[in-house]
């Protein structure tokens, strides 16, 4: 049954008996029988069989038996417009996974990423990082918003000029945010330092602000669609301000089932054309 010769098996039981120091097994004719001890043992066992097997359960690494937390991060507004049918979707396939979802920046989400806080990103590029496996999804421009008075057209986008730009006030990111460097480094090659009167991490106040009037922002074009917004969509011609959006996942010998069934399925979900 074991696969295993006499022999192998006599010198295992004598090598279990002389670490216990107590004899296991007796003759009893031309046959052995177990001692009580070899009982007390059996009993023992049993419970290391069930344990381990316990443990094989915890982690194997089958997605449709993996029951051990899924930790996605992604920034607000990505999830908000281009992730919700794929969520939608992805709960659906994976109906008994235990997914949990953080919402936070690239910068943060990198840190968690590279502590195993985290098993999948979505993140914004240009980022860095030799420990990370980076997997592209998409393009997103970045447009330049200010007040507008009147309505305005959906879909329209004006252009500006980088002098109008240069007097005017600005309400951001955060400095030191990835998109923040990405705003800058844009704006720096025009000759530009901007006059930055706030700086916020959410999307939906910087466009409400600049709704009420309070300046001009550059946002991620995905967060500008709609209607009945009060303010203009603007870009500068010949200077195009793009983001990648990735997805990304820390590296490793051994990757986990679920995280890289979880990958691929928002890669394809993410990239197909959906109203």
């Amino acid at each position: 049954m074991l696969h295993l010769s006499p022999g192998a098996v006599s010198l295992q039981l004598k090598g279990l008996a002389e670490e216990l120091r107590t004899p296991l097994f007796v003759k009893a004719g031309k046959r052995i029988a177990p001692t009580p001890q070899a009982f007390r043992l059996a009993e023992h066992a049993r419970e290391v069989a069930q344990r381990m097997g316990a443990i094989r359960r915890d982690f194997a690494d089958k997605p449709e038996v993996d029951s051990r937390p899924f930790h996605f991060a992604c920034g607000a507004t990505t999830l908000i417009y281009r992730l919700g049918g794929p969520m939608r979707r992805l709960r659906k396939k994976f109906p008994h996974a235990d997914i949990h979802v953080t919402v936070g920046a690239t910068e943060r989400i990198v840190a968690g990423l590279l502590d195993r806080q985290f098993d999948l990103g979505l993140i914004s590029l240009p980022w860095t990082q030799a420990e990370l496996k980076i997997i592209p999804l998409y393009e997103e421009e970045l447009l330049v918003i200010r007040p507008a008075t009147d309505g305005v057209q959906e879909g329209l986008v004006t252009t500006v000029q980088p002098s109008e730009m240069a007097s005017a006030p600005f309400l951001l990111y955060p400095h030191g945010s990835n998109m923040r460097d990405m705003i800058d480094g844009y704006l720096s090659g025009m000759g530009i330092t901007p006059h930055v009167i706030m700086e916020a991490d959410d999307t939906e106040v910087i466009k409400r602000l600049v709704e009420s009037g309070f300046g001009y922002s550059i946002l991620p074009q995905y967060a500008l669609a709609g209607r009945g917004h009060r303010f203009q969509k603007l870009r500068v011609t010949g200077k195009r301000l793009v983001r990648t959006q990735a997805l990304a996942v820390p590296k490793t010998e051994y990757p986990r089932a679920l995280t890289t069934m979880v990958t691929e399925f928002l890669s394809a979900a993410v990239m197909e054309k959906r109203p």
